[in-house]
C-alpha cells in the first residue's frame, strides 16, 4: 500500500512526549519521540545506525538518545555524537530526523522529506490553541486500515445505528446531505443541517439543551488525514445573527487525526474543542468519556470490518445517495496518494474498503 508522505500527521499527544523513549510506527517507518528538557520533542527513525536495534528500547541521558545495545548517541537532530571504544564516528553513523511540530495538545511529524517540511500544510486549526474553546482528547489505536475511518467519519448516518444512547439520532439518518469536493484542495466538505431534532445526549448534559434543536454537522476532510466536524446545537428555530455571530448557540469542533501506522492499523487521534461550559470539569470529563467510548464504538466496528475487506478484497459493495461524501473522500485519497507516485489516480483507491 502506498502512502501519502508529503503530509503532516498527528504522531502523539504532546503530554505523551517525556524524557523516556516513545516508539510509534508511522506510514509504515518506525520512529522513536523524546523531549529534551527545554522542551524540544524530538523524533528521529527507530533504528540504530550499528546494528538495527530499536532505539526506543535505549535512554535519554543528557538530553541525547542513546542505544540500549552498544552505546551509539545520538541528538534531536540525529546526528551520531559518540560511539563505544573511539573518539572518531563513523560518516555513515547519523540517523534520519522527521521534522516535528507541536500545536495544542497534539504533536505533528513531517513524513517527507525531512530537509523540506512544507509549514504551508499544516492544518488551519486554530482552536487546538484558543483559549477560548476548551480542549478534550485522546487516542485509540485502530486495527483496521485508515481509509476505513476515513469512510466511517465522511458518512455520519451510523450514528444512529452504530451511537444510539450517547450521539446518535434518527434524524442523522433519515437527513439527507449536500457535499462537494474542492479539487484545488483537494477539501471535501459535507454537510448535514437537522431542524426540531432530538437532542442526543452527549449534547444534553453538556449544554443543558432539551429537544427540540436544531442540529449542524459540516465537516471538513483534508487528505489524507486530518478531519474537522464543525458541531452547532441550538434550540429549534434560532439562527445566527445578520452579523454571523451566534450566542444562542452551542458549537464544538470534533477533529481527528487520521494517522496510517501500518497497512492495516491506525492511530485514531480525537479531539473535542468547545466554546460552551468553558473550564467546567465536569462537563470536561463527560465529553472525554462519552467522546472515548464512541471512538471506541467505531474502533471496534471497524477492527471487524477489516477482518471482512482482508477476507473479500473484491467483495461488492451497494452505494446510495448519502454515501457522495465518503465517495468523494475515497477519490480525493486516491488523487493524492497518486500524485506523489506519479501516477493517474483512479476513481477507487487502492485497497479500497
Amino acid at each position: 500500500m502506498a502512502f501519502a508522505r508529503n503530509h503532516w500527521y498527528v504522531v502523539a499527544s504532546t503530554d505523551e512526549i517525556g524524557p523516556a523513549p516513545l516508539a510509534r510506527t508511522v506510514c509504515g517507518d518506525h520512529l522513536v519521540l523524546w523531549r529534551r528538557s527545554d522542551g524540544t520533542a524530538c523524533a528521529l527513525a527507530d533504528r540504530c545506525s550499528h546494528r538495527r536495534f530499536p532505539l526506543s528500547l535505549g535512554s535519554v541521558v543528557d538530553d541525547l538518545l542513546v542505544c540500549g545495545y552498544h552505546g551509539f548517541t545520538y541528538d534531536c537532530a540525529g546526528t551520531c555524537v559518540a560511539v563505544p571504544g573511539q573518539t572518531r564516528i563513523p560518516t555513515r553513523a547519523d540517523v534520519r530526523h522527521y521534522p516535528l511540530v507541536e500545536l495544542g495538545p497534539w504533536a505533528f511529524v513531517w513524513m517527507g522529506d525531512p530537509d523540506a517540511p512544507d509549514m504551508a500544510r499544516l492544518p488551519d486549526a486554530p482552536w487546538l490553541a484558543d483559549p477560548a474553546w476548551t480542549v478534550v482528547s485522546g487516542m485509540q489505536p485502530l486495527a483496521a486500515r485508515y481509509e476505513l475511518l476515513v469512510d466511517n467519519l465522511l458518512d455520519l448516518s451510523h450514528e444512529t445505528f452504530l451511537h444510539a444512547g450517547s450521539i446518535g439520532t434518527p434524524e442523522v439518518a433519515a437527513t439527507p446531505i449536500e457535499a462537494e469536493l474542492d479539487e484545488d484542495g483537494p477539501v471535501v466538505r459535507v454537510s448535514r443541517h437537522m431542524e426540531g431534532a432530538q437532542c442526543p445526549p452527549f449534547y444534553q448534559r453538556s449544554t443543558g439543551l432539551t429537544s427540540p434543536i436544531d442540529r449542524w454537522q459540516d465537516i471538513e476532510y483534508t487528505p489524507p488525514g486530518f478531519y474537522v466536524l464543525h458541531s452547532r446545537i441550538a434550540p429549534a428555530g434560532v439562527v445566527p445573527r445578520a452579523d454571523g455571530s451566534d450566542p444562542d448557540a452551542a458549537h464544538a469542533k470534533v477533529l481527528y487525526g487520521i494517522t496510517p501506522s501500518t497497512e492495516t492499523a491506525t492511530y485514531d487521534f480525537w479531539l473535542v474543542a468547545r466554546d460552551f461550559a468553558p473550564g467546567d470539569p465536569e462537563v470536561d470529563d463527560y465529553l472525554a468519556t462519552m467522546n472515548d467510548e464512541v471512538v471506541g464504538q467505531d474502533v471496534r466496528a471497524l477492527a471487524a470490518l477489516e477482518q471482512r475487506v482482508a477476507a473479500e478484497p473484491d467483495g461488492a459493495e451497494v452505494d446510495i445517495k448519502i454515501d457522495r461524501g465518503g465517495l468523494a473522500a475515497r477519490r480525493a485519497l486516491a488523487t493524492v496518494v497518486a500524485a506523489e507516485a506519479g501516477i493517474a489516480a483512479t476513481a477507487e483507491p487502492a485497497g479500497r474498503p
